[in-house]
C-alpha cells in the first residue's frame, strides 16, 4: 500500500512546485531585498528539516534491515545446535525429534518465503508453532527418562530456538512509524511549494526539468526507505539469507 503512494507523492511535488513558481512570479515585482532574506532564512531551515528527517529515516530502516539478515543467521545457528544436541538423548527418542526439526525447519523458512502473503505466511507460522510445542514436550520427556545432565544442554538450546521466533515476529512487524512518514510527505510538499516560489520568472523548460530532477530523486530516495524497510516486497531482498536455513535443513540426516 505504501508503495502506491510514490506514484501519487512525485505527481505532487510536481504540482506544489508549479503553483509555488506561479505564485513566486506574481511576487518577484513586490519583493524587498528584507523579506527575500527573511525568506532564505525559513527556507533553508525547512529544507535541513527535510534533510535530517530523510537521514534518522533511512538510517532507522537500514538499521532494521541489518537486523533481519543478522536475525535470520542466528534462528539458523539456533536450530542448527538444538538439532545437534540431540545427540544427547536417549537413542528411542532421537528419531522422531529429528522429524520434526525437519518438519519444524521447513515451515520457518516458509514462514518468511510466503511474504508478501501474510495469510498464507501466518498459516506457515502456526504450523511451526505446534511443533515446537510438540518439540519441546518430547524433549522434556525424553529427559526425564534420563539419568544424565543432557537436559542442561538441550533444554537451553531449544529455548534460545524458539525464543528468537518472537524476536523475528516483532522485527518483520516493525517499519518507520506512519507519523513520521506522514511528515516526510508533508515536509516535501513544503519545500516543492518553497522551491517554486524561488523559481518564480524562471522559464518554463528550465524550470520542468529541475522540478522533474526534484521530484524524481525524492521519491526514489523514499522508495529505497520503504523497500529497505519491507525487504520480502521490493528489490532489496532478504531470500538470499533464508540460504542459511535451507543449508541447516540439508545438513538434517
Amino acid at each position: 500500500m505504501v508503495f502506491l503512494l510514490l506514484p501519487g507523492l512525485f505527481l505532487c511535488m510536481v504540482l506544489f512546485i508549479e503553483i509555488g513558481r506561479r505564485v513566486g512570479t506574481r511576487r518577484v515585482a513586490e519583493e524587498t531585498e528584507r523579506a527575500r532574506v527573511v525568506l532564505n532564512t525559513i527556507e533553508t531551515a525547512i529544507y535541513a528539516l527535510l534533510g535530517l528527517m530523510i537521514a534518522f529515516t533511512f538510517s532507522a530502516a537500514a538499521s532494521r534491515f541489518d537486523t533481519r539478515r543478522t536475525l535470520t543467521v542466528d534462528e539458523a545457528n539456533a536450530i542448527g545446535t538444538a538439532y545437534l544436541r540431540l545427540d544427547l538423548l536417549p537413542a528411542a527418542a532421537q528419531a522422531p525429534l529429528r522429524e520434526k526439526f525437519r518438519r519444524y525447519t521447513e515451515a520457518r523458512i516458509a514462514v518468511y518465503q510466503a511474504l508478501p502473503d501474510v495469510r498464507a505466511s501466518s498459516s506457515h507460522a502456526d504450523r511451526a508453532t505446534v511443533l515446537q510445542t510438540e518439540i519441546w514436550s518430547d524433549a522434556v520427556a525424553a529427559l526425564k527418562d534420563s539419568q544424565s545432565t543432557s537436559s542442561l544442554l538441550v533444554l537451553p538450546a531449544l529455548n534460545e530456538m524458539i525464543d528468537i521466533t518472537t524476536t523475528r515476529a516483532i522485527i518483520t512487524m516493525t517499519h518507520t512509524p506512519p507519523i513520521v512518514l506522514a511528515t516526510l510527505f508533508v515536509l516535501a510538499l513544503l519545500c516543492s511549494l518553497l522551491i517554486g516560489n524561488g523559481l518564480g520568472g524562471e522559464r518554463t523548460f528550465g524550470v520542468g526539468i529541475r522540478t522533474l530532477g526534484f521530484a524524481l530523486v525524492f521519491t526514489l530516495t523514499m522508495y529505497v526507505i520503504f523497500d529497505l524497510d519491507h525487504p520480502r516486497v521490493g528489490f532489496i531482498r532478504l531470500d538470499y539469507v533464508d540460504q542459511a536455513l535451507r543449508d541447516v535443513l540439508a545438513g538434517m540426516k
